[in-house]
């Protein structure tokens, strides 16, 4: 895909984004791999004021090879593209549900079956970290460590994907295992899948994904 592709399908799911209520205003931010850098959203920028050249070309060192003031949380897109050469696409959102409960710094067990989606049996919730510090990065590599999703304490979530339109997918299916998570708890204890039942789902997601 070219740059120019790149840049309006960051800008396309950006607007995707707050069309889904997952994000609002200039809350959140998103990026793809490009080459051997990054395009990332600019910093403190609304979603409706964004254009594809507003994307900032960043290597991953940190250094900014074309735009202006990247997203404050670009340490932690940076540093996850350099430790997973198999992830495209980084998205993180202040999704209502998700960002509960990262408040509640609860890791979201296998309360449904497409949990999997996001990696594993459970969703880790990190500390809290500000945002923007390489400890808010350090903390969030290790709950992504073998998974597509983690919440941030405090703060919100974290989705990756080969592509832009995977990791929209996880960060759609993450707010829905987190609302259903939140609305579980206000009705009581929900009934947690064993890991059997979850080794069973990952099975069966093996042949769905299967086109032939």
């Amino acid at each position: 895909m070219s740059e120019q592709a790149s840049r309006q399908q960051l800008l396309d799911t950006s607007r995707q984004l707050i069309e889904l209520s997952l994000n609002r205003g200039s809350s959140g931010n998103a990026s793809v791999r490009n080459g051997d850098g990054m395009l990332i959203t600019p910093s403190a920028l609304p979603v409706s004021e964004m254009t594809p050249a507003s994307m900032v070309h960043m290597d991953l060192g940190g250094n900014v090879l074309q735009g202006g003031k990247p997203s404050s949380e670009w340490r932690f897109h940076r540093d996850i593209f350099a430790a997973r050469p198999e992830i495209g696409a980084v998205i993180h959102t202040h999704a209502v549900y998700a960002t509960t409960i990262a408040c509640l710094r609860k890791d979201v067990p296998p309360v449904h079956y497409m949990i999997a989606l996001a990696g594993g049996d459970t969703i880790r919730c990190t500390p809290y970290s500000v945002f923007g510090e390489q400890t808010l990065s350090d903390h969030a590599l290790e709950a992504l460590r073998e998974r597509k999703a983690c919440l941030l304490g405090n703060h919100g979530m974290i989705a990756l994907g080969t592509d832009l339109a995977d990791a929209l997918a996880v960060a759609v299916e993450v707010e829905f295992v987190c609302e259903i998570y939140w609305r579980t708890l206000q009705a009581g204890e929900p009934q947690i899948l064993t890991p059997q039942q979850m080794h069973e789902v990952k099975q069966k997601f093996v042949e769905y994904k299967k086109r032939t």
